[in-house]
């Protein structure tokens, strides 16, 4: 509830979520660590738009691998979706969203925090590699 005066939460919500949200993490946990299937999301509340790539360290932090956090919002979530044949992965035909970090995510998945490189439908909408 960090970004809550930020977003313009109502007042008695930050409590409820601090009394709420121990319990919601363990159910997390438990759906991620017993093959749950889990997509990667946000409802804006809770990190912005913007600010949502720090799921990431929580969906580790709660049991999955660098590499499962990654599969949650990309292969995992188009399934999800009923999307696979248009996102979620890097193959012909797909929408061409990606993006390019400096670093590895899969030995330390905050990197994917620090975005300098995205593609969103084939367009480069953010290059900071071509300054």
């Amino acid at each position: 509830m960090a970004n809550a005066d930020r977003v313009g939460v109502p007042p008695g919500l930050p409590g409820k979520g601090k009394e709420v949200m121990p319990g919601g993490r363990k159910n997390i946990a438990h759906a991620l660590t017993s093959g749950g299937e889990v997509a990667f999301g946000t409802d804006a509340a809770v990190y912005p738009h913007g600010l949502n790539a720090h799921e990431f360290a929580v969906m580790v932090k709660l049991g999955l691998t660098p590499l499962q956090s990654i599969q949650a919002a990309t292969i995992d979530a188009a399934d999800l979706l009923g999307w696979s044949d248009k996102i979620g992965a890097v193959e012909s035909g797909k929408w061409a969203d990606i993006i390019a970090v400096d670093g590895d995510p899969l030995q330390d998945v905050t990197t994917l925090e620090r975005v300098k490189f995205v593609m969103k439908g084939g367009e480069v909408v953010k290059n900071e590699y071509g300054k």
